[in-house]
């Protein structure tokens, strides 16, 4: 389909959803929502029609005059000059108006489930894991989001072994969702009396939170345990069994729990990150069908790619996917920085599916 097909297109479809809503009494409670939450959607993209609309015109316009016979000397200059102007105004615009017109990701809006695993290098690992979500944390704060912490196993010299939050604010999953991957650091343990470097890495996963419409989960599949919380070490924490681990039978993943000291709440919190991770397996899967058509996407969404090293004797933060290197390590791991590695990223993937489209 055309640009100017499409944009004809969206100008219909406002109309029609302005027209239903105009009738809003016959309409029910759900389809009045839903119709509203259309129209937000639509309408930034007719403007931009519109705006597409008038720059093409106008261009148009100032053509016609230098193209008509006996057309005045000093007109023909200024329709010259409005050319020169209006032609890159024209051509912003319409790659504006193409941005607005790919297909969103349904679940960008939603909120997520984030998870930062240790992976080789031992306690340099678990404290590079730390530092990790430490940075989503900073970073969910300046945004006013809400970061609720769901599980932490430490090591006992503030290392995480692994890590869980909740996530909840405008577009969380739209900016977190390509930090999914290996992140990898390169530097020099407290405890390294020769001064070498080490490099050791840490695994983070971004789920998209999943509602109890998206997945059916069948009491029939689940295999569910109790247990007593442990600490580090390994010593009770807890004199009752509060700890809970679900087992989805069909799929094998398992999901413990043992923050809370009820069992109860345990068990919301685990199924809440069981239904994210049974979401986001179906996900990727989609995606990997996707993506066998498609070359240019940013990363493979594989959990064990490595997507970014942190050097720290050279204040060095590298992403892998886009080749973008950043000598800002210590604003990035404070969250004042990772925007610009999150919009670079968005970026490219925006240019890869328009090149796909």
């Amino acid at each position: 389909m055309s640009l100017d097909q499409n944009m004809e297109k969206v100008l219909a479809r406002r109309e029609e959803i302005e027209t239903q809503l105009s009738q809003s009494g016959s309409l029910s409670s759900d389809e009045l929502t839903k119709l509203s939450r259309e129209l937000a959607d639509v309408r930034p993209v007719a403007e931009q029609v519109l705006v597409v609309q008038q720059l093409a015109q106008a261009l148009a316009d100032a053509q016609q005059m230098i193209e008509e016979e006996g057309a005045d000397p000093d007109m023909a200059e200024m329709a010259e000059a409005e050319i020169a102007e209006l032609s890159p105004q024209l051509t912003e615009a319409e790659h504006a108006l193409k941005l607005l017109l790919l297909p969103k990701d349904t679940d960008d809006s939603r909120n997520a489930i984030l998870e930062v695993r240790a992976g080789t290098g031992g306690d340099e690992a678990a404290l590079f894991a730390a530092d990790l979500f430490g940075m989503y944390q900073r970073t969910a704060s300046r945004y006013g989001w809400k970061f609720e912490v769901m599980e932490i196993s430490e090591t006992g010299i503030g290392g995480y072994k692994e890590a869980t939050a909740n996530i909840s604010g405008q577009d969380v999953f739209a900016r977190l969702k390509f930090e999914s991957g290996v992140h990898r650091v390169q530097r020099v343990p407290e405890t390294e009396t020769g001064g070498r470097i080490h490099t050791s890495a840490a695994t983070v996963a971004v789920l998209p939170e999943a509602q109890d419409v998206d997945i059916e989960v069948s009491e029939s599949d689940l295999r569910v345990d109790v247990f007593r919380a442990s600490g580090p070490g390994g010593q009770s924490v807890n004199t009752t069994d509060s700890a809970v681990r679900i087992t989805h039978l069909p799929t094998g993943i398992v999901v413990s729990q043992q923050d809370e000291k009820s069992q109860h709440k345990n068990r919301a919190k685990a199924m809440k990150i069981l239904r994210a991770r049974i979401y986001d397996a179906e996900r990727a899967r989609q995606q990997a069908e996707r993506a066998a058509s498609r070359k240019g996407q940013v990363g493979s969404g594989d959990r064990s790619e490595r997507i970014r090293t942190y050097n720290f004797p050279q204040g060095r933060v590298t992403d892998h996917r886009i080749n973008l290197t950043l000598y800002k390590l210590d604003k990035v791991l404070a969250g004042e920085a990772i925007d610009e590695v999150i919009d670079a990223l968005a970026s490219e993937d925006q240019a890869a599916r328009l090149a796909d489209g």
